[in-house]
């Protein structure tokens, strides 16, 4: 055994568990009733709508290819790597210079004390249903396992992987400046995934950041042709940009927020803002929160005036961690639920948008638990007729994609809105193995919908029941996004 922890901790007694049949690898997985899995025969020949994830554009144009199994399944996943320091791993043997194979069997050792952390189910859904391995992974099953799914992943590559899972649409996060030339060599290639891309001017925001900030500026003037030495420029740079991106396709845009910015301060204001931060002058808060207000409902009307959807990600308290942050940068696994007063701010944007004639379709995810029935709520006070949901509650997010965070989401909705109506789960992921993940949510939807027809709280009517299914599962997203093929 590698000592990947230090002398105390690998001197412990090792677990195994690859004596005791995995649940995971039972065909009722999570269907506790026959109904539910009656239903789960309709969800899964469904088609996967993925329409927002972080996946890369340009290892889908490559059609990129995995040197070993630590790459795919370790790299860049900072779920596992919290995961493995929480089990006193070294940093080393997480997103340091050891070996991949050594890497691997850190995350092997980690995996006994992961039972009731989604991990364990995601793991073992992953091995299952992409390298067809039905053993539990602990030490002792380790170097069978990593010898098995490196010889399949000789065959896998980023389109085998979509094309196995039927991912029939991919929406990629974005930023304004980026070319969009590898979406243009995935269209030009002819997959039978559509990759589209997703508008995320995130960094716009960051007027009180001079070191993002201003390079930020410099690459958009670059990318927009626009100068952007004024508060105008700025404007008309991102809408030239907005434009680029509807005709490569784009009909989403999304942004990464701690919490809605209102009330909006004025154009002059906003301008002085956006002069200071060219300077490298410091920016108030408050003038900061007017600024970004005053940009929120600018991008607002812009994705209203071509019929986009906006994403909202709320709640998110990035970079706890000071000192990791800096040895180890950005999405390193240092974040953490945030708890702002969110619903009173998102509100006074929605409706200063719908005031304007200008609240496009929305979808609202949230990371704070507390705030799920307020936000759930809110989503109801916005409507359109022929438009069904016109702001969604989107599912759980983040430190809430497991069973009970998508379990709660889905309670509220269903008791405060139209689950019927609901556009469904994403992988909000990095990975190309997470779409196990949305088969995890769509048992989940069987079980309980099937656990409320046995208790006779709901019909046990089966037509009703998988319409249903089939609506969440994917036709729902198909028709509120609108980048099914041959829409764009």
């Amino acid at each position: 055994m590698i000592d990947t922890c230090g002398p105390e901790l690998s001197s412990s007694k090792v677990i195994l568990m690859s004596h005791v049949r995995n649940p995971v690898f039972d065909p009722h997985f999570l269907l506790s009733t026959p109904v539910a899995r009656e239903l789960y025969q309709v969800a899964e020949r469904e088609p996967i709508y993925d329409y927002h994830c972080h996946l890369s554009p340009q290892e889908i144009a490559d059609d990129k290819r995995w040197a070993d199994l630590a790459e795919i399944w370790l790299g860049g996943d900072h779920y596992k790597w919290r995961a493995m320091r929480a089990n006193g791993v070294a940093e080393e043997y997480v997103t340091g210079t050891a070996k991949p194979y050594e890497k691997f069997l850190a995350y092997a050792a980690t995996m006994p004390r992961l039972l009731r952390n989604p991990l364990w189910h995601w793991t073992h859904l992953e091995l299952d249903r992409v390298f067809g391995i039905q053993e539990t992974l602990d030490e002792s099953t380790a170097p069978r396992i990593w010898d098995q799914a490196n010889e399949r992943l000789k065959s896998i590559s980023a389109s085998t992987l979509l094309a196995q899972f039927h991912v029939r649409v991919v929406g990629t996060t974005d930023d304004p400046c980026d070319s969009l030339e590898h979406h243009d060599r995935i269209r030009e290639a002819g997959s039978s995934t559509r990759v589209y891309p997703s508008f995320r001017p995130d960094k716009a925001l960051a007027a009180h950041q001079p070191a993002v900030f201003r390079p930020w500026v410099q690459r958009l003037e670059e990318a927009s042709g626009v100068d952007c030495g004024s508060f105008d420029g700025l404007l008309e740079a991102i809408a030239q940009r907005h434009a680029f991106f509807h005709d490569r396709g784009s009909r989403l845009s999304d942004h990464g927020l701690n919490h809605a910015s209102a009330p909006a301060g004025t154009k002059a204001e906003a301008e002085a803002v956006y002069r200071a931060a060219l300077e490298g002058k410091p920016v108030g808060v408050d003038a900061l929160e007017s600024y970004r207000a005053f940009l929120m409902l600018h991008f607002g009307e812009l994705d209203a005036s071509r019929g986009w959807v906006k994403q909202l990600h709320v709640g998110a308290l990035r970079n706890v961690n000071s000192r990791q942050h800096r040895t180890l940068g950005l999405d390193t696994g240092y974040d953490s639920i945030g708890d702002w007063h969110q619903i009173e701010k998102l509100a006074r944007y929605l409706d200063e948008l719908e005031s304007r004639g200008s609240l496009p379709k929305m979808v609202l995810y949230n990371l704070n638990p507390a705030d799920n029935y307020a936000l759930a709520t809110l989503c109801g006070n916005f409507h359109a007729a022929g438009v069904r949901g016109k702001v969604q509650f989107g599912s759980g997010w983040w430190f809430l994609d497991q069973l009970e965070g998508m379990t709660w989401q889905i309670n509220a909705l269903s008791h405060l809105g139209l689950l019927a109506n609901f556009v469904g789960m994403l992988t909000d992921s990095r990975s190309f193995l997470s779409y196990p993940r949305h088969e995890y949510f769509r048992r989940l939807v069987c079980r309980i919908l099937g656990e409320e027809a046995e208790r006779g709280m709901i019909p046990a009517d089966m037509p009703l029941l998988s319409e249903m299914v089939r609506d969440i599962c994917y036709r729902n997203a198909a028709a509120f996004f609108g980048m099914e093929p041959g829409t764009a």
